[in-house]
Parts: C-alpha cells; structure tokens; sequence
C-alpha cells in the first residue's frame, strides 16, 4: 500500500532538491546524522531519531526534479534496509516547488505508520524551508536510552546550538579558559575522532573552511556508525586503559551534552534537553568523572548545585564549571 503526500515548499527546485538530499540541509528537518553518497547506486545511512536509522541506495538522481531511493530501518526484519521505495518528484509551482512523496512497497500497518512520519517530518521541511531550521524535534526528545542512543540524542542537542552561532561567535570566550568557541569545537572534534579509533572505525573529518556545526556532525557520523557496527560486547583501549565498550561510548554523551552548555553560555543560547536525558547523563558522568580523571586535569572538582538545580544544572555543577565566565 503506497502512502502519497504532497507539500508546497516555498524556495525554488533547486533549493528544496539540496534540502531533502544534502546532509547539513537534512540536519536541519529530519536526521541527526546523514551519510549521503547522491548518485545512482550510491547508499545512504540517516539516523532519524535516537536508535532509529533508516538506510538503502539511490536508484534515480535528478538534480532538481527528482530522486528515489530504497528505504528500511536498521534491525528491522519487518521493513529491513532496502525493503521499500520512497519516491521523491520536484515541481515548480506558484509561491515555490510543489514535493510529491510516494512510498511503495509498504503493508497497511507500515503504511500508516509511515503516513504519521512523513506527514510530520515533511511538516517540518517547511517549516525549515520558511525558517531555516525546523528547530528540535519533538519526537526525538524522549529516546529508549541506552549508550548509542544518548549519544546520538545528545549529538541532536549540542548540533542545535552549533547551527545558532553566527561567524562573530567562533572567538568568543568559553567557560573552559584555554579554549574559544572554535578551538572548543576543536577540541570536541578530537574527542569525538580518538573514540571513532577505539572503535575500529575511519574517523570522518570534514574541511576546516566548513561551518562549525557541519565540522563537528562529520567527525560524529563516521563516529556513531562505527560503534553501531562494533556493538557494545566487551571492551575497548581508551588511551592506556582498557574500558567497558558501553562506558567508553558513554564518554561521547558527556561531551556533547556539556560542551552544548559550553558554547551555550559563550554565545547567549539556551539548551533544550529533556529531564530524561539529562539524568541520563548525569549518571553516565558520576560513573565516568572518578577522582583520578579530574586528577588528570581533565575536570576540576565538584561544585555544590543548590537544592533547586535542575538535572542539567546539576551535570554542569558535576564537571566542575560555573554559571559565570
């Protein structure tokens, strides 16, 4: 049973095609992460919402008018990677580009399941066609938390406030004194590479002319994906240390989530994380942050929270920073 769904979009052909098919548009409206090799019998990988991501291959391209591509969810067997078609056709209209969607290949239950994902996430392609960004997505807010998919929930959170910084904003001051917004971004980036290594996976580096958002969502993607392939069994060599797999991958949660704050705070932003996860968190950094990694340098001591702290304030208070730069 096909679902079909048509959306007026208000930029030209052109700009809507790079929307639904570019991975730093496609951040904007409907994923998390992209992999995107646009070409006929090129593949893709899109982590929709946290421990959701579809995969498949592109079997038509047209620049501007239309794409197709086939469409499952990874560790389905219902509707695994390639299982069913989505066909995408562009066409010009007054105020626009009309978008036609039509996913074939599906049983009743998967079409309506389906129609309800389509009709909210191309919702919030106009919404970032009018805007420029859909904004948080409030079905990805309240994830099944497990270490990949706080990762990927806390990636969504610290992408979000890296999209907001404007070029004034890389040489600002952050609360973490040595660094500025861009050397920060830096700084992550390199966390986030060094724990792709102990993965077993190639990191991803995108070009450093590239915005920051779009930097630090490389270097995520190659990330993610290969400790999606690598699984959580057993354990990894963090540095000099071996590590539990999950407590390793677990270190990428507290980076995004707290280096949100961080950039955050430099540049008059406010983060928008659920309690869920934010306590989330918060355990994985009472069990990673031991006196011996703040020993290191790594975090200063402790900071006493107050009795009214939220469960963000109180991770923040945790790594040892401050509400003040």
């Amino acid at each position: 049973m096909p679902f079909e769904k048509s959306v007026l979009v208000p930029l030209n052909a052109d700009e809507t095609f790079a929307l639904i098919t570019q991975p730093d548009r496609l951040r904007r409206w409907q994923v998390i992460t992209a992999r995107v090799d646009l070409r006929a019998g090129g593949e893709y990988r899109w982590t929709v919402i946290p421990g959701n991501s579809a995969a498949g291959t592109f079997t038509e391209v047209e620049p501007g008018r239309r794409v197709v591509f086939t469409w499952g969810w990874e560790g389905s067997a219902e509707l695994p990677p390639g299982a069913s078609t989505v066909i995408i056709t562009l066409e010009p209209a007054a105020g626009g580009t009309m978008v036609h969607l039509t996913h074939e290949g599906l049983s009743g239950e998967q079409e309506a399941s389906h129609g309800a994902g389509w009709t909210h996430y191309l919702g919030r392609l106009v919404t970032a066609a009018t805007a420029g960004d859909a904004g948080p997505d409030e079905w990805a807010a309240q994830p099944d938390l497990d270490p990949l998919s706080s990762a990927e929930a806390t990636l969504a959170i610290c992408q979000r406030i890296l999209r907001g910084l404007a070029e004034d904003d890389y040489h600002k001051a952050t609360v973490c004194t040595e660094f500025d917004v861009t050397q920060l971004a830096d700084h992550l980036i390199g966390s986030v590479t060094y724990l792709c290594a102990a993965a077993g996976g190639e990191p991803g580096a995108g070009p450093v002319t590239s915005p920051l958002e779009a930097r630090v969502a490389t270097a995520a993607q190659a990330t993610l994906e290969a400790w999606h392939v690598r699984g959580l069994d057993g354990t990894v060599k963090v540095g000099p240390h071996e590590m539990p797999a999950g407590a390793a991958l677990g270190i990428l949660s507290i980076e995004f989530l707290v280096h949100a704050w961080d950039f955050a705070q430099a540049t008059g932003q406010q983060v928008a994380v659920s309690d869920e996860v934010a306590q989330h968190v918060l355990g994985l950094a009472r069990q990673i942050i031991t006196p011996e990694a703040r020993g290191g340098g790594s975090f200063a001591d402790p900071i006493e929270a107050g009795p009214d702290a939220g469960l963000l304030d109180r991770l923040i208070a945790f790594t040892g920073r401050t509400n003040t730069q």
